[in-house]
């Protein structure tokens, strides 16, 4: 380990070996930090948080502090981060309420960029991007590989599908499907994000049958729930088209049209 004489480290947090802590960085209690993580300056992090390894987290973030929800009665409720994550400048992450999942999530390989805030109860799959200044604000779920652009914000209880891409400065009010393209506030869609599904390896088969549910989905003029059903008898059932129809199924806010 190394903790340059500066930080303020409490004797009841856990520091793995090779973890870095630098200058003015304050670890509280309650906190432990994987192999080979390494905390910039002026860190805050606030237990309970689990943070996993090779994590990199720049100068001034916060990290476990309390939700801003005006219903948080002080519910010790944790942070667990994943492995090789990169949590870039002033990125606030908020510890949960007791509400639905009771914790706050980020898995692995995820890269925040600067001025992120992800809120309380909020769950973060893996691989996912988000660039500079994009608001989760509480108890919205984000799948894996999914990428937000910058300055764009996202409503409570909202879900973004994986492999989704939506642009910046969105405004984001109902749930994003997976696969999609994102754009404008507020959002709707703009197709399938061929390109970087092509990019991630997913089999042409799966795209092409990808593009026959999306069309019968939002570009005929059935109701949706007629739609689904007419996706689910004439589209081959490939896995990422079952995920696709089921995400939609599952939808309470409504679906970005």
């Amino acid at each position: 380990m190394n903790i340059h004489p500066t930080a303020i480290v409490s004797p009841k947090a856990v520091l793995t070996e090779g973890v870095e802590i630098g200058p003015y960085s304050i670890i509280s209690a309650g906190v432990t930090i994987g192999k080979d993580t390494v905390v910039g300056p002026h860190v805050v992090i606030e237990g309970p948080t689990t943070i996993g390894e090779r994590c990199r987290i720049f100068q001034f973030a916060s990290i476990g502090a309390d939700p801003q929800d005006l219903k948080y009665k002080g519910e010790q409720c944790p942070v667990i981060i994943g492995n090789d994550n990169r949590i870039r400048e002033f990125v606030t992450i908020n510890r949960s309420t007791a509400a639905d999942i009771g914790m706050t999530v980020l898995g692995d390989h995820n890269f925040l960029m600067a001025y992120c805030h992800v809120a309380h109860n909020c769950k973060l799959g893996n691989h996912i991007v988000m660039a500079n200044a994009v608001n989760l604000a509480g108890h919205i779920h984000v799948e894996d590989y999914a990428i937000i652009g910058g300055l764009t914000g996202i409503h409570q209880f909202t879900r973004i599908g994986c492999h989704a891409m939506v642009a910046g400065a969105s405004g984001v009010a109902q749930d994003v499907p997976p696969y999609v393209l994102a754009a404008g506030n507020h959002a709707k869609l703009f197709g399938l994000n061929v390109i970087g599904l092509q990019r991630k390896g997913i089999p042409e088969e799966s795209i092409n049958a990808l593009k026959k549910a999306y069309r019968i989905i939002f570009r005929s003029s059935l109701l949706l729930s007629d739609a689904l059903e007419r996706a689910s008898q004439e589209v081959e059932a490939v896995p990422e088209v079952n995920h696709f129809i089921e995400f939609i199924k599952g939808s309470a806010r409504g679906i970005c049209r």
